[in-house]
């Protein structure tokens, strides 16, 4: 046993993970990371949709090196800094809505920025009450997890916030209305208002949701989804919350997922990919409802910081200038249609849905699509093995999670998809 996992053993709390990982990382190149004996694995989970640029990305980190050499940090609420300064306005820049979305506050973290979206809504309405999907997750934060659609996720946490409200996922694999996309699409809608006129006081704020479900097991709502959402939204007078932490910077083949929907949200939030592992996170609206905010009302110390912001807008330039939504979209292509080759030759796979470098392979037991939970461990086990890291997620634990770094090369994918494919075939 090495002297890391030892101390991980002693000293950490670890006994919320279901596993830790007996893996070591000493470093990370690309789409490749490096145990402490030299061992390499192809990452096929980018650090949980993190690294969407690559592991050692040397852009972000010459970033991060230069501002660290000038200041660390400087309070971003009480002073100006400029790389959050600059920051603030390279998202007014590259967010869906033509321009709107301009005003941003920055967070450390996904969960964090939920929280603060959540607040600005509802001092911009004057209302109180919310409403998210079921099969959600929004963080693990105390008001993160009150509007997370998942019991697992928030067992032994409660009471949790009042006020929140659930509608239906758009899960077409699992719909209580069907496998057809469209009467999925109609009906989960249309469950939405009925939740919004019978489940709550008609106070509400705002209604969250992932464009993609990444934790729910990359659950792709359909075409029309959001469309008739925000026009039920619209008519309410409810503000939409698009949650992108696991979604934005180009992993699904655009800046950020909503865009594939045609709808611009009243508040996007982000986090994860957008400094490439520096911690960071924020939320963006228009600059009414930005203004909600009083003195006292929100801030952050560490929000803003300068090294994660200098970082973050290096990071942004290299998903522009190597056109990485381009290439997530013919990569996830790619890899999509290797997988539901797969699927002809392994009955354990149910379904392979996804967009872009966001994949997710529900794996079942039989025709009845009992979740085949204990299969995905035991597929991850077996990668790792060989090679491969991968995630695996979903309400029942039974997808496993495909979020390469943007980067990953066509020979690689391959590889990974060969032990992958032996590990289907493990019994």
């Amino acid at each position: 046993m090495s002297d890391t996992i030892k101390q991980y053993q002693d000293y950490m709390i670890t006994s919320m993970v279901k596993q830790v990982e007996p893996v070591v990382v000493e470093r990370g190149e690309g789409a490749r990371l490096f145990d402490v004996e030299g061992r390499e694995y192809i990452d096929c989970f980018s650090g949980i949709s993190v690294v969407n640029t690559g592991h050692g990305n040397q852009a972000v980190a010459a970033a991060a090196k230069a501002q660290i050499d000038k200041m660390v940090h400087c309070a971003s609420y009480v002073y100006h800094s400029p790389p959050t300064a600059a920051l603030a306005e390279q998202l007014a820049a590259i967010m869906p809505g033509g321009g709107r979305l301009r005003k941003t506050f920055f967070a450390n973290s996904g969960a964090e920025s939920v929280e603060g979206a959540l607040r600005m809504a509802k001092a911009y309405t004057g209302k109180t009450e919310i409403i998210a999907l079921q099969a959600s997750f929004h963080g693990r934060t105390w008001g993160g997890l009150s509007i997370t659609g998942n019991s697992k996720r928030k067992r032994a946490g409660g009471p949790y916030a009042s006020g929140i409200a659930f509608a239906p996922a758009p899960y077409t694999y699992r719909s209580l209305f069907g496998a057809d996309t469209e009467t999925c699409a109609a009906r989960s809608a249309q469950a939405l208002e009925e939740v919004i006129n019978f489940s709550t006081s008609g106070d509400v704020a705002a209604f969250i949701a992932e464009p993609i479900m990444g934790e729910g097991g990359i659950i792709v709502p359909p075409s029309s989804y959001f469309t008739r959402v925000k026009e039920i939204l619209d008519r309410h007078k409810i503000l939409f919350i698009c949650d992108e932490v696991q979604t934005g910077f180009c992993r699904t083949g655009k800046m950020f997922a909503i865009e594939h929907y045609g709808v611009e949200p009243d508040i996007l939030v982000t986090a994860k990919g957008i400094a490439n592992g520096f911690p960071l996170g924020g939320f963006t609206t228009r600059p009414e409802i930005a203004e909600a905010f009083r003195p006292g009302d929100h801030l952050s110390t560490f929000g803003g910081n300068p090294v994660s912001c200098a970082a973050a807008l290096a990071n942004i330039a290299y998903l522009q200038g190597q056109e990485l939504a381009r290439q997530a979209t013919e990569k996830g292509e790619y890899l999509m249609g290797k997988l539901t080759d797969f699927k002809s030759g392994h009955s354990l796979i149910g379904e392979v849905r996804g967009k872009g470098l966001m994949v997710g392979v529900e794996l079942i037991k039989d025709v009845a699509r009992d979740p085949a939970s204990a299969a995905a461990d035991r597929i991850r086990e077996f990668c790792r093995k060989h090679g491969l890291l991968i995630g695996v997620g979903g309400i029942y634990g039974n997808v496993v999670r495909w979020q390469p770094p943007l980067v990953i090369t066509r020979p690689q994918l391959d590889a990974a998809l060969a032990i992958f494919e032996s590990a289907l075939s493990q019994r």
